[in-house]
């Protein structure tokens, strides 16, 4: 039985290049796989083939499943003994999808690192192209989606979330991206030791700078299986996206309470000219009264909300727990099934 391996605070070391092993650039794919099983096999044979066309350089793909209940683990394992290059970190619960992608860059060993999914929403073929733009000089990638095969309504929701996350948040976050994006070995590097457990990936990597290049794609449509993004993960991530990288909502609450002032305060002038103007009119105030009551009882509310989402991320950085338990690693290049070693 492998021993369960812990990973803390600290990220791992990344592996050293054996000198002479090989002078070939190592791409990295870093692969998130949850619930997957029937589209799996179709995405790695796809993925493969492109990377066929670029026998200049080499790759790898780690594929991090994320406490899949389906057979994903076992098909995964599968790929693993038939494929040189392939490498399985299996998470002991499902910890996310930006757990996934945080635990496939710390063991991801390329000269390049590409995140992208495994249900064929992101073309495999495109990340040829950012592979080419880092080529050409680009530290950091991105697929920037031109159009999306999706439902009205998540084409909706989607535009409107990149739009008011670009609007409130305080760095720079390209609209139309999701995680799937090349990062140079330097980049890379930086980003693992970004370890905040609320984690929004691609505002991390917007905030690193750098030189930045985008790639248009046009999404497809998913080929299998269940968006493993639902409407109330999605609202999580909005609310990850916007509290990490914005202090709008705290700014809002003070300009809020501004408002409320000058409400009460003219209020407080209609009461009075009620009692000195029109003292025969039947319990003065009570309307206004209620509606004070009401309205500020709403705001106070709604401000605890907003306060209580920065001090609950607060507490959860402070317990400092680790961000993912690997189970065991499945690299039959380096051995058969190990266990991954511990974070510092």
């Amino acid at each position: 039985m492998a021993t369960p391996v812990i990973r803390s605070n600290d990220t791992a070391e990344a592996p050293a290049p054996v000198p002479g092993a090989s002078q070939r650039r190592i791409v990295s794919y870093v692969l998130p796989v949850y619930n997957e099983a029937d589209g799996i096999e179709n995405f790695h044979d796809r993925l493969f083939q492109a990377t066929r066309k670029r026998p200049d350089l080499e790759f790898e793909f780690v594929y991090v499943n994320d406490g899949s209940r389906d057979r994903s683990l076992e098909i995964l394992e599968k790929i693993a003994e038939s494929c040189d290059g392939v490498r399985v970190v299996n998470f002991s619960r499902n910890f996310g999808h930006q757990m996934a992608i945080t635990a496939g860059l710390d063991y991801a060993r390329g000269d390049a690192v590409i995140v992208m999914d495994t249900d064929l929403q992101d073309p495999p073929e495109v990340s040829l192209e950012l592979i080419e733009a880092w080529e050409g000089g680009a530290q950091i990638v991105y697929a920037q989606r031109r159009s999306r095969k999706d439902t009205p309504m998540k084409r909706f929701t989607a535009h409107a979330y990149y739009r008011l996350l670009h609007r409130f948040a305080d760095i720079e976050i390209p609209v139309d991206t999701g995680d799937f994006r090349l990062m140079d070995r330097a980049t890379t590097d930086l980003l693992r030791s970004h370890r905040e457990r609320n984690r929004f990936v691609r505002g991390l990597v917007a905030s690193l700078g750098f030189k930045q290049a985008a790639v248009p794609f046009d999404r497809d449509e998913r080929t299998s299986g269940e968006t493993n993004y639902p409407l109330p993960k999605m609202l999580r991530l909005a609310a990850d996206g916007v509290t990490s990288f914005s202090t709008v909502p705290l700014k809002m609450i003070t300009r809020l309470g501004l408002l409320t002032v000058v409400l009460a305060v003219l209020g407080i002038l209609y009461a009075l000219g009620l009692r000195l103007f029109f003292p025969d009119v039947s319990v003065p105030g009570w309307t206004l009264l209620m509606i004070m009551v009401l309205f500020l009882g709403g705001v106070q509310m709604l401000s605890l909300g907003v306060i209580g989402s920065y001090v609950g991320r607060i507490y959860t950085e402070v317990q400092a727990r680790p961000l993912y338990i690997v189970e065991k690693v499945v690299d039959h290049g380096d051995g058969g099934q190990q266990a991954a070693r511990t974070g510092a």
